[in-house]
């Protein structure tokens, strides 16, 4: 069985990590330190931490200020929190000025549980893929998150990086390349792709296994980064299987299955069936109970990829 981890103590783990290494790092959070881990940099490191309370505007305006002194400015909030009620500052602030700071949001999806739907953000990935400038990226497990935190120091400019409350499978090898922008394809096949990002790359993964049993072949491509996102895996991929399955925990407007759905249009369209959150918002259970609901889990993707792949024979 899996290790399970949650991505977000992958983030703290790598701030403390990054914190030794680089002086210029920083660290804001909008006193949610706990909760997004960033507490462990805060404990080591407290001359470069800033809780700036329950004021997000004011944080992501005084980490472009921190950027604009040759920081690296790490700014941590829950996802609804960092990408709604802050978005005029990420923008305006941020983005238009292509500043160096780096929204690492926790608690996306409606993996959050109990929390509820006010607190469920399942729009930040189409609100920040739609600002110029912005890098956006979702790991699928801990070890990729720290892969992606320690690009993140070595890339310049806006990034937003999505991260999740429960503790997900660690999938991915210590080994393997992390290049912000290409896909990483972790199964080959013949029959369909399934094109995932986040907590929904495991569960892909386990599809594949189910379909694999009834003789279907499924290739699984972890699409790790949505903005920009891997024209050239995504072309290759869909001229090999002709029919595409994408998968997120995200409202299908806006999220992966457009951004896969609007590349393949322009290069190699194909049929495409999307597994996502359909307007709807979420609502207050257990992460595994609103997989059920929202049909997220492996059985709906095994279904899913059925679907398309009776499209493509048309």
């Amino acid at each position: 069985m899996a290790e399970m981890i949650a991505t977000r103590q992958a983030y703290g783990d790598a701030l403390l990590e990054l914190g030794e290494r680089n002086k210029d790092i920083v660290v804001l959070d909008a006193d949610l330190s706990k909760s997004t881990t960033t507490a462990k940099f805060a404990k080591k490191f407290p001359d470069r931490f800033f809780n700036m309370g329950v004021a997000e505007a004011n944080m992501m305006n005084t980490a472009a200020g921190l950027a604009t002194c040759g920081k690296i400015a790490f700014v941590s909030s829950f996802s609804i929190f960092a990408t709604g009620r802050a978005w005029e500052q990420v923008r305006n602030t941020i983005c238009y000025s292509g500043l160096n700071v780096k929204i690492v949001a926790t608690h996306s999806g409606v993996s959050v549980g109990p929390d509820g739907a006010s607190h469920q953000c399942i729009e930040d990935i189409s609100l920040m893929r739609t600002i110029p400038t912005m890098t956006v990226i979702e790991p699928c497990d801990a070890v990729e998150t720290k892969k992606a935190i320690y690009a993140a120091v070595n890339y310049d400019g806006p990034m937003y990086i999505r991260l999740g409350r429960a503790a997900v499978p660690v999938i991915t090898k210590k080994e393997d390349l992390f290049n912000i922008g290409k896909a990483m394809i972790l199964r080959t096949g013949k029959d369909v792709a399934i094109v995932a990002c986040g907590a929904l790359v495991s569960n892909s993964l386990v599809a594949a296994d189910l379909l694999s049993k009834e003789g279907i072949e499924a290739t699984v491509v972890n699409m790790h980064t949505l903005k920009p996102v891997d024209h050239e895996t995504l072309v290759k991929v869909a001229k090999q299987v002709n029919a595409i399955v994408t998968a997120e925990q995200h409202v299908l407007d806006g999220g992966l299955g457009s951004a896969v759905a609007c590349a393949l249009s322009r290069n190699y369209p194909v049929p495409i069936e999307m597994i996502g959150i359909d307007n709807r918002f979420g609502q207050s259970g257990e992460p595994d109970i609103l997989f059920r609901e929202y049909h997220l889990l492996s059985e709906d993707i095994v279904l899913a990829a059925k679907r398309v792949i009776e499209r493509k024979k048309k």
